[in-house]
Order: C-alpha cells, then sequence, then structure tokens
C-alpha cells in the first residue's frame, strides 16, 4: 500500500477523530497493528497556530513515521500556508477535511460543507497540491458521500481531485445529514473506487473483522480506516490483519497486556498534556477501555473523581489486576466498540476548529 511515494506497512488505518487521535493515540494504535494514522484536524487560521490546543495537535515528537497531518477551511490560500506550515513541522503527508459534519465546523463552511461548493473544494485541492508539490509531499482528501441523502456527489468531486494532483481519497460511507447516524452504506465508496485510480479507502461502521473482509470485498478499496471502534479497543488493528491473512480470529489480548498498553498510553498522554489537562482529558480513553468490561461502569464512575495523574495509574493499575483474577485474557465479547452517537457530536463540536 503506497500514498505517492511514501509505502506503508500495512493497509488498516486510524481515522483522525477530533479530540481522540493526538500524538499518544496515535502512536499506540501503530505499536498494536495499524499501519497509518492521521492527525486531528488542525485549522487553516493562522492566528491559531500558537494556541495551546494548536501546538498539541502539531506535536509529532517521537511519532512513527509517516506523519500525517489533517488541516481543515474553506480559503484556498489560506489551505496551501497551513499546508506549507506542518511540512515545515515534519507533515509527510497532508490531508485535506471534506469528512468533519460536526456543526461548528459545517456552520463556517469547512469540513464536509465544503461539498456543497465543488469548485471551491476543487480550489482547495489544487492550491494544497500545488503547494505541497515542492517538497515532494503527496496530498489526501477525506470526504462523506455527499452532503445529503439527495446531494451525493462524492464521486465527482474524487474524479476531479484525482485530476487536481490528489495521491488518495478517503470515503466515509454517510452523508453529512447523517451525522454518525444510522448505517453506513458502501455503494457510493464501490462506486468512487470504479471512478479513480489512486487509492480509495473505505470509512464507516468497520467494526469486526467480519465486516473488515465485507467491506473490502463489497467496495474493491485499497484499505480501511478504522475510528470509532478502535476506542477502547485499538488491538482491533492486529485483529482485522490476523483475519484477513488467515480467515481465522487470534485469541483476545491478556488482560495484563491491555493493563500495560493502558500504563503506557497513559504515561506518553501525560507527557503530551500535563498534570491538570492530561488527567482530564485521559478518562475518556480510560473510560472506553473498561466500559464493557465486568465492574466497569462502576469503576469508570470512581475514576472520574480522581484528580491526580499518580492516582489515576494507580486505579487503572489495581482494576486490571482484579480483573485478571477471574479472567486470564478480557472476557468474550466485553468490548462495546461504538461511541454513542450524541456523545460523538458533542466531542467533536467542543474539540474542532482551534
Amino acid at each position: 500500500m503506497a500514498i505517492g511515494n511514501i509505502t506503508l506497512p500495512n493497509r488498516l488505518f486510524v481515522a483522525p477523530m477530533a479530540g481522540v487521535t493526538d500524538r499518544p493515540f496515535r502512536q499506540l494504535c501503530k505499536s498494536l497493528g495499524a499501519g497509518y494514522a492521521v492527525s486531528e484536524m488542525v485549522t487553516s487560521r493562522k492566528d491559531l497556530w500558537h494556541t495551546l490546543k494548536t501546538s498539541r495537535r502539531a506535536n509529532h515528537d517521537g511519532e512513527t513515521r509517516p506523519i500525517a497531518v489533517q488541516i481543515a477551511g474553506t480559503d484556498a490560500a489560506m489551505m496551501a500556508e497551513a499546508a506549507a506550515y506542518n511540512i515545515d513541522r515534519g507533515a509527510q503527508i497532508i490531508d485535506i477535511n471534506m469528512g468533519c459534519p460536526a456543526k461548528k465546523v459545517c456552520n463556517k463552511w469547512a469540513g464536509s460543507a465544503l461539498m456543497q461548493d465543488e469548485p471551491l473544494a476543487l480550489q482547495i485541492v489544487e492550491a494544497v497540491v500545488a503547494a505541497c508539490a515542492p517538497h515532494n509531499v503527496p496530498v489526501t482528501l477525506k470526504m462523506r458521500t455527499g452532503w445529503s441523502q439527495q446531494h451525493k456527489n462524492a464521486e465527482r468531486i474524487a474524479r476531479a481531485a484525482e485530476q487536481a494532483g490528489v495521491a488518495m481519497l478517503t470515503v466515509h460511507g454517510r452523508t453529512r445529514e447523517q451525522g454518525y447516524k444510522g448505517q453506513a452504506e458502501y455503494d457510493t465508496i464501490a462506486a468512487v473506487k470504479a471512478a479513480v485510480r489512486v487509492p480509495v479507502v473505505a470509512n464507516g461502521d468497520i467494526t469486526t473483522p467480519e465486516k473488515a473482509l465485507a467491506v473490502l470485498q463489497h467496495t474493491g478499496a485499497d484499505a480501511l480506516m478504522i475510528g470509532r471502534a478502535a476506542q477502547g479497543r485499538p488491538w482491533i488493528f492486529g485483529d482485522i490483519a490476523h483475519f484477513l491473512a488467515t480467515g481465522t480470529h487470534r485469541a483476545a489480548p491478556l488482560t495484563q497486556q491491555v493493563k500495560q498498553w493502558l500504563l503506557a498510553h497513559l504515561d506518553d498522554h501525560y507527557g503530551l498534556y500535563g498534570e491538570f489537562a492530561g488527567v482530564r482529558t485521559a478518562r475518556k480513553h480510560i473510560g472506553w477501555a473498561v466500559r464493557a468490561l465486568p465492574g466497569g461502569e462502576a469503576f469508570r464512575s470512581r475514576m472520574n473523581a480522581l484528580d491526580s495523574c499518580a492516582a489515576q495509574v494507580q486505579a487503572v493499575a489495581d482494576y486490571f489486576d482484579e480483573l485478571s483474577l477471574d479472567h486470564d485474557r478480557l472476557p468474550a465479547g466485553a468490548v462495546d466498540v461504538s461511541e454513542d452517537d450524541d456523545a460523538q457530536e458533542a466531542r467533536e463540536a467542543s474539540c474542532t476548529a482551534n
């Protein structure tokens, strides 16, 4: 699998998710089988580049290559400048966001709202490709199937983007109108794949190894992008890779393994965010990891009251040590793989754009 001049180790990707796919989470997923991960969206507004939020999003210290940064905005010149800014800070691939459905983003005509203005969308693609070309940095595009059921134009935008020089296309099988609700559909992704020669990535509702295989077979896609199903289960990439290679399921991870993965992630997370913000932003990651495990909901309620890194780490260690007394491996079926739709929308609205 390649994006332009960059060869990837496999075709299982981590979806960019506001408030989730920071550097520590990307590193965790890569260590557990993901071949590629894209950053949270970085705004094209220059006046926000030096804010703490944007500086954290642009932090790639020690990150496994390739480093891919997603940019969002509505002005072609500003998007080109944002691409150059992030290349100077280590980006090896620039991804254009035309897929975010959050109202905070779409109300400013960014994200998936750009699919309503195809001439502007193409201007942005052309400007970003031109800015990246001198650096030999490939440009990718992530979009939805369209704005609404009555306005599906992913295939048309895909053709134009390919002609403008985009090296890869990712399609989430929902319209902006759907948000995260309902079922993803894959016919549109298959149509995009048939219409272009560049690699196409399928995204949306890929939650199990069986679903991964079915989506690949239905769409003919070159790769899969996984988002919400990796929240609390970052080893899903390894599970899918094993299934695609062998047709069999591998054993659930050892409970003590999950403990070590989570503690290592927390250490990296605190290093990026510091004590005050780190404890608070780590709560969602811990909550996702335990919510469907025995006693997980009660533990999450207790854990959310803790306000120090040391106390949080100790609580997580104690929980998994106790769990391992009865379960050497995570209990079968003990993973809830989908964030609540309303919670996803609320989290994105609070995290995006700046």
